[in-house]
């Protein structure tokens, strides 16, 4: 099985040497988790690996993105057209070629089969960040609308990651769609303890693989990106949904399949 790394190699290790190529990869969190930075870190190994990337942001402008990759020493400008198309779906420019008019499911394939067909490379990685901007106004059309993308986009050779927001507030949290197609689930979190903020990763599901079971500590380090720093005692338990909120989403799910 060929395995494509995330440009992490602590995180590698965790997933048997990286992500199998062709999956389709939840990174579920809430803001401010290290999610984007994951992406980016993704796409910064994709572009040293010489495999076509697609970054499509509807949450940050291109610029935003570009900027932020600079902060970990990854140059994205001197590959973009080459290598890298960043799809931009915030500011909708109707100018500009890697801009979405509108944000649609089939409009957002469509520009990124383009994509990855002027790139003309064989292996190519896509980013989605985030997939929850497909579905803010309709949330009981999430599972419909991933199982959409990961179908239409397998066909592509894509090895796909896609951010999805975490809500602990509502009853129905923008993950949860992805989440039933995905083929791997890597769960971000965060909490102030002591007065400081702790971000954590745990690997919830990755198929094919003998994958890591335990909550480990992160930090985001300039220059660097995403760095483990150590596995904790918490248990898986520990940082799942509370009671209330998992019934809440159940009825949800219950109630959109009906």
């Amino acid at each position: 099985m060929v395995r494509l790394s995330t440009g992490i190699p602590e995180f590698d290790k965790l997933i048997e040497g990286g992500i199998p190529q062709g999956f389709f990869v939840a990174l579920t969190g809430e803001p401010g988790t290290g999610k984007s930075i994951f992406s980016e870190s993704f796409i910064a190994e994709g572009l040293k690996e010489g495999d076509a990337c697609i970054y499509v942001t509807t949450e940050e402008s291109r610029d935003s993105i570009i900027n932020q990759a600079k902060q970990f020493n990854w140059n994205f400008e001197d590959y973009l057209d080459k290598k890298l198309i960043i799809i931009d779906a915030l500011m909708k420019e109707k100018e500009d070629e890697w801009s979405l008019s509108e944000l649609s499911a089939e409009e957002l394939v469509n520009k990124v089969i383009e994509a990855k067909q002027k790139l003309g490379k064989p292996r190519a990685r896509l980013v989605i960040d985030s997939v929850s901007a497909l579905f803010l106004d309709k949330p009981a059309m999430s599972r419909k609308i991933s199982y959409y993308l990961k179908r239409v986009l397998y066909k592509w050779r894509f090895t796909i990651l896609a951010t999805s927001q975490y809500a602990i507030t509502t009853s129905q949290a923008f993950g949860f769609g992805i989440e039933h197609v995905a083929d791997g689930i890597i769960r971000f979190r965060r909490v102030v303890r002591d007065g400081e903020l702790k971000r954590y990763i745990l690997i919830e599901k990755m198929r094919q693989t003998n994958h890591d079971k335990y909550v480990w500590e992160i930090d985001i380090k300039p220059g660097k990106g995403i760095v483990l720093l150590g596995k904790i005692n918490e248990r898986k338990e520990d940082y799942a949904l509370p009671g209330k909120i998992n019934e809440k989403i159940k009825k949800a799910n219950k109630d959109e399949i009906l």
